[in-house]
């Protein structure tokens, strides 16, 4: 299936419930967007709004990706650094495409249109992002370009006894 990628899209109640709805499908998948299942809407909303309130600061952007019919069916945010010598690379987080379209390239079409945005704005040479080990997400990151650069063992407890590598990836865009 493929998606239409929007950089900076209008933050309307459909999009705030259909990414609301999204984290929550990719987090009772298994996704490792910060939460371990099982969640509700309810338990994401929270986190959802800090996402929301940093974007209408200017210190977060968004890209979506729909369906045909509108539906959002993937995400992913990118934040800004403030730190005066690191200006020039953005943190992409947050990284969610739904379950039922896994493994049949809306991932890769997601991460395209993440360098994409990021060489869209003034300045910025690099996307950097963290994975959990475990889910062979580094070998994802890897095909679309990154390159792993940092790894901190069992930095991520999922659950009692079970502690997940911290793996940031770097994506250069030059």
């Amino acid at each position: 299936m493929a998606l239409s990628f929007t950089f900076d899209p209008v933050v309307d109640p459909a999009l705030r419930n259909g990414i609301a709805e999204l984290w929550t499908d990719v987090s009772n998948a298994g996704g490792a967007v910060g939460f371990v299942p099982p969640v509700t809407v309810d338990d994401i909303r929270p986190e959802l709004v800090k996402h929301l309130v940093a974007m209408a600061e200017g210190r977060h952007r968004m890209v979506v990706g729909r369906d045909a019919g509108g539906r959002v069916r993937a995400c992913a945010f990118l934040a800004l650094n403030t730190h005066r010598l690191m200006t020039h690379w953005v943190w992409a987080y947050t990284v969610m495409v739904a379950p039922d379209l896994q493994g049949g390239g809306a991932g890769r079409a997601l991460m395209e249109a993440v360098a994409d945005a990021a060489r869209s704005l003034d300045g910025i040479e690099a996307v950097r992002l963290t994975c959990r080990g475990g889910l062979g997400l580094e070998h994802f990151y890897a095909a679309c370009g990154y390159k792993e650069v940092g790894r901190v063992p069992d930095a991520i407890r999922v659950a009692p006894g079970d502690d997940r590598d911290d793996i940031t990836m770097l994506l250069p865009l030059h």
